[in-house]
């Protein structure tokens, strides 16, 4: 990387849903950059966003952007970054990507900063990746126990957000209940699908009033590629590679913000006490478990915050070493821009 005084960062991608909210975050954050550059498809360029409180102009994703660049933040698809993070590399820079090209790489380092912070700074090929937001969603709260207790096994149920699957799946879910707003369906079977006929968005079958138990694409045996990445992402990040991990995706009715059950086994007997005390001391974390009063979290209350909400903690019926949590995180913040932002700016403090 380049010394100067201050980092030029790219943000590619910056027109998208996430690339929106990174450019919010950074104007939030300490203001550690230089040039801040504004990449994005050529159909996107000329146009103009605000960033630290200025309008910069969108630039055409070219070799060329990225001459002079410290640190580079994608958020394109899988595609655009396997072709582009390597010809941002070999100007200089160092990506960090938000897309599924390069996390199961053995020599990227998949990275959430409270858990593993120590893992970007090995990077051969000059790329951190970052989790899928629904790992995400979950694994600060599961990395402080983990290192408390040792996990050694872990079930998850995710109800995800339609967000989750870009602007397609919240425009679908706004038709949608443009559709059902004050009828009487969802009383007979079917009468939800044949309202909405054939417009399903990204979505296989309607998501309002609804749930959909799937999120991803097919793979081996029926699993889907949303809950492989689950398992797959949480052994990296927590250095288990052989860590039992059962995940089943369901797709919500709700815009932003994954929430999930997690039934975590550890090594030895845990108490709840303690777990509550790892849980409110975690960087990253926040703590709202009351049900005698009614308070737990849920999406409504999480989306447009940063950290990793845990309510309901429980020691497992007929397990000792086990809990349950339920557990609630923007899949937009800290599920992609945040955590992403937060990579790059370790990236850039390595200079200073």
């Amino acid at each position: 990387m380049a010394r100067s005084a201050r980092p030029t960062l790219a943000v590619v991608g910056a027109t998208g849903a996430v690339g929106t909210v990174m450019l919010g975050i950074l104007s939030q954050h300490a203001d550690i950059w230089g040039e801040i550059r504004l990449v994005a498809s050529p159909r996107s360029a000329g146009r103009k966003l605000t960033v630290r409180g200025e309008e910069v102009e969108v630039s055409a994703l070219t070799e060329d952007v990225f001459d002079g660049v410290d640190v580079a933040m994608f958020d394109v698809p899988d595609e655009v970054a396997a072709a582009w993070a390597p010809v941002a590399v070999a100007r200089g820079a160092v990506v960090v990507d938000n897309s599924g090209a390069f996390r199961m790489d053995p020599d990227v380092p998949l990275v959430v900063p409270e858990v593993n912070a120590h893992a970007a700074r090995r990077r051969p090929r000059g790329i951190v990746a970052t989790p899928n937001c629904t790992t995400l969603s979950m694994i600060v709260a599961l990395g402080a126990l983990h290192a408390e207790f040792g996990l050694r096994e872990l079930v998850v149920s995710s109800y995800q957000a339609v967000s989750g699957a870009g602007r397609a799946g919240v425009d679908a879910l706004r038709r949608q209940l443009s559709l059902v707003a004050g009828t009487d369906l969802g009383t007979r079977p079917g009468d939800v699908r044949r309202a909405v006929g054939d417009d399903t968005g990204p979505f296989p079958e309607p998501v309002a009033l609804n749930v959909v138990p799937w999120a991803g694409s097919l793979r081996e045996d029926g699993w889907s590629s949303e809950e492989m990445k689950v398992r797959d992402e949480s052994r990296k990040i927590l250095g288990l590679p052989k860590l039992p991990v059962a995940v089943t995706c369901v797709r919500v009715p709700v815009l932003t913000t994954h929430s999930l059950t997690v039934h975590a086994r550890f090594e030895d007997e845990v108490t709840v006490d303690r777990a509550r005390e790892i849980l409110a001391t975690a960087p990253g974390v926040v703590l709202f478990d009351d049900p005698a009063a009614g308070e737990f979290p849920t999406p409504a209350d999480v989306v447009g915050t940063d950290p990793t909400w845990v309510g309901r903690v429980r020691r497992a019926l007929d397990d000792p070493t086990a809990l349950e949590l339920f557990v609630c995180g923007d899949n937009l913040r800290k599920g992609s821009a945040l955590n992403t932002t937060q990579i790059a700016e370790s990236v850039a403090a390595e200079t200073r």
